[in-house]
C-alpha cells in the first residue's frame, strides 16, 4: 500500500475510534513534518557578554559591535537591541522605549511590544497557536547572548518543560485511588482529593482540572510520585475505564537571531537550522523585529510598503476600521491561493520595507527569504499606541486531507514535509537628510542591487532617441465551433503575419516609432498554447516561412521583435502529463488554474483548468523554447510568466519549495538572457531584474487599500534608467481618460503600451478570451499615435535617465526629477494650478530644467 494512503488510512481508523489527532500521530511509523523532527536540545544559559563600549544615549545596555558609521547595543535579559547612528546620534529600538506606559496594548499585544521574534505554530488539529520571544523566552530566563564577528548572537528558548495538568491520569478507579491514598501521608492525601473528584456513575475518579492550578498542582504532581504511579498504570486503567490519553509532548521550541553591522547597516540573519520545534507542533511562520523602529501617537513620519509601486501609511492616520496591511512577497504561490475570487491587488515585486521619521529613515531589504516572506503594517490605535511595518517568513506551510470512513467525513492537517530551505536575512539601513525619504530609500536600493549585479548593465542611448512604444498583438486563440451540432476546438486566427506587418506599416505612417513587438498566441495551439517542449509555429496564422519572414521585416523596419512564451503554467493535452508534470497541492493533488468569470468575478470551475508545471520540469522547457526559436533569429525573447509568478511543488518524497523554486527561476531567466540580446518579460519581480531589458504590466500605482494614504512611485525610481517599463495596455486598463494615463506615464516615466488584433472584436465574444474586449487595432490607432506624440515629446530628453526625486507639491500635483537636471509637474486635477512659480492647466503638465 502507498505510505500516504496508509497514513490517511491510519488517521481516518483513529477518528472512527475516537483517538485525538496527536494519538494518531505518534502511532504513525514517522513524523507528519519528518524534516521538523527536531530534538530540542536542553537550554543552557550562556556566559555574560562583556561589554565594549557603553552610551549615556543608550542607558541600559550593552556595545557589543561597532563599525564606522554604526553602533549596536543590547539588554541581555530581553534580547532588545538598539542601532546608534554615530554621526546623528540617532538612535533606533528593536522595540519601543517607552512601552511600558502604552494606555492601549494589554494581555499579549502588551507582551508583543517587548518581543523580537514571534513563532506561530500548529496543533495537532491544525490550528495556529503563538509563541513569542518576551512571553515565553524572556519570563522565563531563557535568552542566550553570545559575541560573534561583528555583532551578537541571540538564542532563545520558548516554553519549559514543566509538567501541567495532563501529566495527571484522566481518571482513576475506586480500587486504584485508594491504592494510592494508602501509599501517602495526610498532606499527600489530601492533594489527592482536591486533584481528583469521584463520579459516582462510573465508579472512578475524575481529574478536576480547575483546581489544579500553581501550588494546588504541584502538590498532585508531587503526591503522584511519591504515590510510584507508572505507566503501566495508566494503560491498565485506560483499558479498565474505557479512556485514551497521550503522554503530553513538551512544547520547546528553540529559535536564534543574529545581528551584525556592515557599513552603515545592521543584518537581522534568522538560521532555519536553528528554528527547532517538537514534530506534533510544526512553526508556520516567524515574524522579525516587528517593532523595529516603531513610531509613537506624538511622532511624525510614515511606514512605507512595497505594494504595486509603492504606497505609504502615514502615522496615526485614524483608520482603525480598516484591515492591517499584510502582502505576500512575489504575491500568492498558485500551489497553496486556493481564494474562488481573483485578486485585484498589486503584487509586491520588490522585497523592501521602510519607516520615514522626521530627518531619519529606516529601509528594510530581505536578502534571503523574499519568496516566502510577508510584509506586514499597522498604525496606532488597534493593538497598542505605535505605527510598525516588518516581515515575516513562512517555515512550514499546511494543507487539508478530507478523509471519508462509513458515512462520516472530516478534514485533517497535512504538513510539508520539511522546512524551507532557506536562512532569512534581512538589512536594515540607516538613512538621514535628504536621504530620509521614500526617493532616498529607492535611490539607496537602486545602488545597493547595482552593487549586488541585481539590475540589468545600464546601456548608453542617446538623448535624441524617441523613446519606446509597446505593442502586443495576438496571433491565434482556441475556440470552440460546431459542424452538425457536434462541437469542437479549431485556432481562431486574430491577426496573421502578413496583417502584423500591416499594422507595424501604419504604424509608423503615423510616426510611432521605436515600436516593441510582443507578439502572443503564435506557436502549439494559440495564445493559451501547449508546453514548449517543441516548437510548432502555427499554420493559420502563416506558419514558420510567414514568422521567418516578418522577423526579418521587423529587423529591416527597426521593430525589436519578441515573440512571447509560457513557461511556468500548461493546458492538459498529449503534450503534458499532468499527474506526472504539474506542480502538487499539499493535498497531493495537481495544482489547476481556472479562468475567470468576467461576470461573476470568480474562477469558473465549468470550464478546463490549466496546471502549474512543476519548477523541475521549467528548465528542460526553457531549452526546448530557445531551441525552437534559434531558427527565426528573432532577437528578443517575451516571457510572459517567469519573471511573474513564483510556485513551489508538494509532490510527497520529492519537495520544492518556493526558495528553492526561487534558484530554478533565476538559472532559467540567466540562460534565456544569454540567448537572447534583448528580454522582455510581464511583472518584474526582483529575483528577475538581472536578466530583463523590458518590464510590461510593471506596478505603477498601489492598490488602494483603505489603511494606504499615499501611492509613491518606488519601483519606477529603482528601475529607471537600467531597464525600459510599461503599464498594463492602454485599451484594456481601467483608464477612462487618456490625459490621466499620459500624465501617470511622465509621472512614472512610463512609456505607452496598446494590445491589439487584426481582426474585429467580435471574433472574440463568447470565448474564453472575453477579458479581450476592446483589442481591434483600427478602433485605437489614432489614439495611440496622439498618446505617443504626447509622452515622446516630454520623455525623449530623458529617455534612459535615471529619476533622483518626487515630491507631492499639492493634492494632484507632483514633480518628478531626471538625473540629467530635467523635470516634469503633472496636474491632474480638472482646475489650473499654480506652482513653483508656473501655471498648469486642468490634466496637464509642463516640463523644464535644462538637460544635461
Amino acid at each position: 500500500m502507498n505510505m500516504g494512503i496508509a497514513r490517511y488510512a491510519l488517521l481516518g481508523a483513529c477518528f472512527l475510534l475516537g483517538i485525538t489527532a496527536t494519538g494518531c500521530s505518534n502511532a504513525q511509523s514517522g513524523s507528519r513534518v519528518d524534516a521538523g523532527s527536531q530534538t530540542v536540545a536542553a537550554f543552557t544559559p550562556g556566559k555574560a557578554l562583556n561589554a565594549s563600549f557603553t552610551d549615556s544615549r543608550v542607558s541600559g545596555m550593552k556595545g557589543v559591535a561597532e563599525s564606522e558609521q554604526l553602533r549596536l547595543f543590547i539588554e541581555e535579559e530581553t534580547g532588545a537591541i538598539a542601532v546608534l547612528q554615530k554621526r546623528t546620534g540617532e538612535v533606533w529600538y528593536s522595540n519601543p522605549p517607552e512601552r511600558s506606559t502604552d494606555k492601549l496594548a494589554a494581555g499579549v499585544n502588551k507582551d508583543l511590544l517587548s518581543a523580537q521574534i514571534k513563532l506561530d505554530f500548529y496543533n495537532s488539529f491544525g490550528q495556529i497557536n503563538a509563541i513569542n520571544s518576551f512571553t515565553d523566552s524572556a519570563s522565563y530566563k531563557q535568552i542566550k547572548a553570545e559575541a560573534i564577528d561583528g555583532g551578537v548572537s541571540v538564542s532563545y528558548q520558548f516554553g519549559t518543560a514543566q509538567k501541567t495538568a495532563e501529566d495527571l491520569p484522566k481518571m482513576l478507579s475506586g480500587k486504584r485511588f485508594e491504592e494510592l491514598s494508602g501509599k501517602l501521608d495526610k498532606a499527600g492525601q489530601r492533594a489527592l482529593k482536591i486533584a481528583y473528584t469521584e463520579n459516582d456513575e462510573q465508579s472512578a475518579f475524575e481529574r478536576n482540572d480547575s483546581a489544579l492550578n500553581g501550588l494546588q498542582l504541584e502538590r498532585a504532581l508531587a503526591a503522584m510520585e511519591q504515590a510510584g504511579y507508572t505507566d503501566e498504570d495508566l494503560q491498565k486503567d485506560m483499558a479498565e475505564l474505557g479512556f485514551t490519553q497521550e503522554k503530553p509532548a513538551p512544547r520547546i521550541f528553540q529559535a536564534k537571531v543574529n545581528y551584525t553591522l556592515e557599513g552603515d547597516s545592521l543584518l537581522v540573519h534568522v538560521p532555519v537550522a536553528g528554528i527547532q520545534y517538537p514534530a506534533e507542533y510544526p512553526v508556520n511562520m516567524i515574524s522579525l523585529l516587528s517593532f523595529f523602529g516603531a513610531g509613537g501617537t506624538n511622532d511624525q513620519g510614515s511606514l512605507f510598503v512595497p505594494d504595486g509601486a509603492g504606497s505609504l501609511i502615514h502615522f496615526n492616520n485614524g483608520k482603525t476600521k480598516y484591515p492591517a496591511y499584510q502582502q505576500a512577497v512575489y504575491g500568492a504561490d498558485q500551489t497553496m491561493d486556493r481564494a474562488e475570487d481573483p485578486a485585484r491587488e498589486q503584487e509586491v515585486r520588490l522585497p523592501v520595507f521602510g519607516i520615514i521619521r522626521e530627518g531619519r529613515a529606516m529601509l528594510g531589504i530581505i536578502e534571503e527569504g523574499a519568496s516566502v516572506a510577508t510584509i506586514n503594517a499597522d498604525i496606532a490605535g488597534r493593538l497598542n499606541g505605535y505605527n510598525y511595518v516588518y516581515p515575516s517568513f513562512y517555515v512550514v506551510n499546511k494543507g487539508e486531507v478530507t478523509l471519508d470512513a462509513n458515512g462520516q467525513q472530516r478534514s485533517l492537517p497535512k504538513f510539508q514535509e520539511r522546512p524551507m530551505k532557506s536562512d532569512y536575512k534581512v538589512r536594515y539601513a540607516f538613512l538621514s537628510g535628504d536621504n530620509a525619504s521614500y526617493p532616498g530609500m529607492a535611490r539607496y536600493y537602486q545602488q545597493y542591487l547595482e552593487k549586488n549585479e541585481g539590475l540589468p548593465k545600464r546601456s548608453d542611448k542617446s538623448q535624441a532617441a524617441d523613446v519606446p512604444f509597446y505593442l502586443q498583438l495576438i496571433g491565434g486563440i482556441t475556440k470552440e465551433k460546431h459542424i452538425v451540432g457536434i462541437p469542437y476546438r479549431s485556432l481562431e486566427p486574430l491577426t496573421t503575419w502578413d496583417q502584423a506587418q500591416d499594422i507595424v506599416n501604419r504604424m509608423q505612417e503615423l510616426n510611432i516609432n521605436q515600436i516593441k513587438l510582443r507578439y502572443s498566441g503564435w506557436f502549439n495551439d494559440g495564445l493559451d498554447h501547449k508546453v514548449p517542449d517543441s516548437i510548432k509555429v502555427d499554420g493559420e496564422i502563416g506558419g514558420s516561412k510567414g514568422m521567418r519572414e516578418f522577423a526579418a521585416f521587423a529587423q529591416d523596419k527597426g521593430v525589436s521583435f519578441f515573440p512571447d512564451v509560457a513557461l511556468l503554467a500548461a493546458n492538459s493535452g498529449a503534450d503534458f502529463d499532468q499527474n506526472k508534470e504539474a506542480s502538487r497541492t499539499l493535498r497531493d493533488v495537481p495544482a489547476e488554474l481556472y479562468p475567470i468569470d468576467l461576470a461573476l468575478n470568480r474562477r469558473d470551475r465549468q470550464k478546463s483548468p490549466s496546471y502549474v508545471i512543476s519548477p523541475r520540469y521549467v528548465p528542460s522547457y526553457v531549452e526546448s523554447a530557445l531551441d525552437g526559436l534559434r531558427e527565426f533569429q528573432a532577437g528578443g525573447i517575451a516571457l510572459r510568466d517567469l519573471a511573474d509568478s513564483l510556485n513551489s511543488d508538494y509532490r510527497e518524497n520529492n519537495q520544492i519549495d518556493r526558495t528553492e523554486s526561487e534558484g530554478i527561476s533565476k538559472h532559467a531567466l540567466a540562460d534565456v538572457r544569454e540567448a537572447n540580446e534583448q528580454v522582455m518579460a510581464s511583472g518584474g519581480n526582483a529575483y528577475a531584474l538581472p536578466y530583463l531589458t523590458d518590464i510590461t504590466n510593471a506596478p505603477l500605482s498601489d492598490s488602494g487599500f483603505k489603511l494606504e494614504d499615499e501611492e509613491v512611485p518606488f519601483y519606477p525610481m529603482v528601475i529607471r534608467g537600467y531597464a525600459e517599463y510599461t503599464g498594463a495596455p492602454y485599451n484594456l486598463s481601467t483608464y477612462t481618460n487618456e490625459r490621466q494615463y499620459v500624465l501617470k506615464s511622465l509621472e512614472y516615466g512610463a512609456n505607452v503600451y496598446f494590445e491589439w488584433i487584426y481582426e474585429p472584436n467580435y471574433k472574440v465574444k463568447d470565448t474564453e478570451y472575453n477579458h479581450l474586449y476592446a483589442v481591434h487595432y483600427g478602433l485605437w490607432i489614432d489614439k495611440a499615435a496622439d498618446i505617443y506624440k504626447q509622452v515622446n515629446q516630454a520623455l525623449k530628453p530623458v529617455q534612459g535617465k535615471r529619476i533622483t526625486g518626487h515630491e507631492k507639491l499639492q493634492e494632484g500635483v507632483f514633480k518628478t526629477v531626471y538625473e540629467n537636471g530635467y523635470y516634469v509637474i503633472v496636474n491632474y486635477n480638472r482646475a489650473s494650478v499654480t506652482v513653483e512659480g508656473k501655471t498648469i492647466e486642468a490634466e496637464s503638465y509642463v516640463t523644464g530644467g535644462e538637460p544635461a
